[in-house]
């Protein structure tokens, strides 16, 4: 098994003059489990195809452990590819789909055949083997498309998007297949995809890039506990975040035209005179009995059983123009008591501790408050500073 480092890695496309990835710097553990995760367009399937040899190195450099593969032929990298689409020959049975790569590269018959069998007995396929993709589920068929890279015993897994062709039920089963999976077997694992709670479950850690530059590294919580600027905060979460405006004051800040705390010292907040957005997660919202705090009307409480979500718009006090109609507020999202009734229309008051608080520079993007939430410590990654 093997290390994975990226070094000022970048790829520009033929006939484009932004970096599709701009000087990724990315060192991933022996054995980790690695999630590259961001919108459409930023950048994680070309990293992913930049290891795997299928998209050029425009500069910088990629290492395999100690060796530098940045010009190697995929062919000769010793990764294994999983793709969203599968990739399976259909006229081909399970059993040769998974033993192709060993028998293109010449490896002995009973060799071939027994690693097939291991790898089917551990994804649960020894029943499959006889049969052709198109008899199987989807399900099944990404299982056959993760044992024919297994029984080539790579020193990376490579996974572009491998469950996006599945249904929302079979994507969280598979997702935990996977993980436990790669924990059994120890491949150093680099996984891309576009949705944050599948990185949020899968990960050792998660890269999150937005437009080709790295935002930042870390362990799930970290990320969810210390976002470094507006864009994490924003995309790591679901629910998403709470962002509201507002400016500083000398008590704390002012938001939404109400008054709130914040976990902001002098330092922080030194040379800063510009708007700030102040993010609060759903559950760190508590509902004010006494009518202390923003004031919030009700549009829709979401039942989940264990758990509620009130959804609402957080009263500004004034109407102000939003794409091109009024609005008296912000949308916010609040995680509340299960069961507990709230009425539509009705408004309740919301607070939050500050320890809880994040807090932003509109405009940079960039965190202002140096305290770490719940003591997460982040290692940020991030190979320049974006915003």
């Amino acid at each position: 098994m093997s290390s994975v480092s990226f070094r000022d890695a970048s790829c520009v496309y033929p006939g484009s003059t932004a970096p599709a990835v701009d000087a990724l710097n990315l060192e991933i553990g022996d054995g980790e489990f690695m999630v590259l995760v961001g919108p459409s367009g930023c950048g994680k399937s070309t990293s992913l195809r930049m290891l795997a040899g299928l998209e050029a190195v425009s500069s910088g450099e990629i290492l395999i452990g100690d060796r530098e593969v940045t010009d190697v032929a995929p062919k000769d990298r010793d990764i294994a590819m999983v793709f969203q689409n599968y990739a399976l020959y259909p006229h081909m049975t399970v059993a040769d789909n998974m033993g192709f790569a060993l028998k293109m590269a010449g490896a002995p018959k009973d060799e071939r055949e027994r690693r097939v069998r291991d790898a089917a007995e551990l994804l649960g396929l020894t029943e499959f083997l006889d049969r052709k993709p198109k008899a199987m589920s989807g399900g099944q068929r990404q299982r056959v498309a993760m044992g024919r890279a297994i029984v080539r015993n790579p020193q990376v897994f490579c996974m572009d998007e491998p469950l996006s062709n599945l249904d929302a039920k079979l994507r969280v089963s598979t997702r935990t297949q996977i993980a436990s999976l790669q924990q059994r077997l120890g491949v150093t694992t680099v996984y891309v995809t576009h949705d944050q709670v599948e990185a949020m479950t899968m990960g050792d850690r998660v890269a999150v890039l937005k437009d080709g530059l790295l935002q930042q590294v870390d362990t799930p919580l970290g990320l969810y506990d210390n976002p470094v600027n507006l864009f994490v905060a924003g995309f790591i979460g679901s629910p998403a975040m709470n962002l509201l405006e507002g400016k500083f004051t000398e008590r704390g800040a002012v938001v939404n035209g109400h008054d709130i705390p914040l976990p902001v010292t002098a330092a922080d907040r030194s040379g800063h005179d510009g708007a700030i957005t102040v993010g609060i997660r759903p559950e760190r919202f508590q509902i004010s009995d006494d009518g202390q705090g923003i004031p919030v009307t009700v549009s829709v409480v979401e039942e989940l059983g264990a758990d509620a979500y009130l959804y609402g718009v957080a009263d500004t006090g004034a109407e102000t123009a939003k794409e091109g109609a009024f609005t008296s507020g912000t949308d916010v999202v609040i995680r509340v008591e299960a069961r507990r009734e709230f009425e539509r229309g009705s408004t309740v008051h919301v607070t939050s501790d500050p320890e809880y608080i994040h807090v932003f520079a509109t405009e940079s993007g960039e965190r202002l408050d140096s305290n770490a939430s719940n003591g997460a410590t982040s290692t940020h990654g991030a190979s320049r500073s974006a915003g």
